[in-house]
């Protein structure tokens, strides 16, 4: 059959158009999030538009304190559960990828600058281990020892640029910094931070690392730009004069509490934030709260502090203003609430209310409710921008 030319002009383009019409299906992870269900030993992959849960994925093991960190596409998720294992999740197939048991206790990680390295860090054995990102395989085993050769726990480990992880010792009282250029022959430097660092953090630029202390009052302080300073302490003895109050959970300095020229710390045993000034690191107020302080996090945009409580006001969020240092607002978004993670631009914020089963999602420029799903004992949550964050 011949087909007549002002005929063929028409079927090509039908036939093109036929094939645009059923592009092969494509995903995005860049709204995606992570929430950890501690007491069910799973994670649910979530949305953060239109707030839906995507999928429950389970068979991840005790996620009591459980954290993550996501590789460097964004794609995947690596669970450190508080039973030592390792699991990688695929958030666009909804399914672990590999999962292995590295240690008895495990109480988080970290992801190096090039995404290739994924590092855990252990209470038991102590110590921490370095994996290939993408197929698990064990490549370090470095443990923690004191000079005397007793095992410590590790705590408060983070990644700093160039493929080097900064970390602290609890019993040891000391800050190690190791560079993995080549994971085979880690190099280690050591530094004596205090009485029993209990946890850490990075700048966001990843110049400065700091440890809180559980065993005198004050932070560790080392500026990885100039090691060789060593580790000065800051707000030195902020609690003098005051009576000590029982710890009734451990103040987490990982939230990132900085804005352009503050930093807002957790005081640990009181109810109170502290606030240094980040050019000298000097004390420039305190933010008197109802109860005793777990995380400090700061809107992406810097305006405010959210801050959330051990027991009995776990119940309870307060919201600082951060010029005028000012508890702008109290709420009360469920019981419990373990956690709080920002979207991206800082639009929104999801609280885990552990005790009630939920998710709670406020407006942060309202400070009102809009959206609220269940979970099961929800706790940590995570959003995939955290993959191009240094220290998150």
């Amino acid at each position: 059959m011949r087909l007549l030319p002002h005929l063929l002009a028409p079927l090509a383009a039908s036939l093109l158009l036929g094939a645009c019409a059923t592009p092969p299906a494509v995903n995005a992870t860049g709204d995606l999030g992570v929430v950890i269900e501690r007491a069910s030993g799973s994670v649910q992959i979530v949305e953060r538009a239109p707030h839906r849960v995507l999928s429950r994925v389970e068979g991840l093991g005790d996620l009591s304190h459980a954290s993550l960190v996501f590789s460097r596409d964004a794609r995947f998720a690596y669970v450190f559960g508080r039973d030592g294992a390792l699991t990688k999740v695929d958030l666009l197939e909804q399914r672990i990828v590999k999962r292995s048991l590295q240690a008895g206790n495990s109480i988080g990680g970290a992801i190096s600058q090039d995404g290739k390295l994924v590092v855990a860090q252990n209470y038991t054995p102590g110590g921490i281990k370095v994996f290939d990102a993408d197929t698990l395989a064990q490549l370090a085993d470095i443990p923690a020892v004191d000079r005397d050769g007793k095992p410590s726990k590790v705590v408060g480990l983070a990644d700093l640029p160039g493929n080097r992880f900064a970390y602290a010792l609890f019993e040891a009282g000391e800050i190690w910094v190791v560079d993995l250029a080549d994971p085979a022959k880690p190099a280690i430097a050591k530094y004596p931070a205090g009485q029993q660092p209990y946890d850490g953090l990075v700048s966001p630029e990843g110049r400065y690392y700091l440890a809180g202390l559980f065993g005198e009052d004050g932070i560790a302080l080392l500026d990885t730009w100039h090691p060789e300073q060593g580790v000065k302490r800051i707000l030195p003895g902020y609690g003098r004069g005051e009576e000590k109050l029982p710890v009734y959970k451990m103040p987490h300095l990982r939230g990132w509490a900085m804005t352009a020229d503050r930093v807002f710390l957790p005081a640990i045993g009181h109810h109170e934030v502290l606030v240094a000034d980040k050019r000298d690191w000097r004390e420039i107020g305190r933010v008197k709260l109802l109860g005793q302080p777990v995380f400090a996090m700061v809107e992406p945009s810097h305006r405010r502090v959210w801050v959330n409580f051990a027991f009995p006001d776990n119940d309870k969020v307060q919201v600082v203003d951060t010029e005028t240092l000012q508890v702008i607002a109290t709420l009360k978004p469920g019981k419990a609430i373990l956690h709080m993670e920002f979207s991206a631009r800082g639009d929104e914020v999801w609280l885990s209310a552990r005790d009630s089963d939920e998710v709670a999602v406020f407006d942060t420029r309202t400070l009102r409710e809009t959206a609220r799903f269940p979970s099961k004992s929800p706790s940590g949550i995570f959003f995939a921008w955290r993959a191009n964050r240094i220290g998150m």
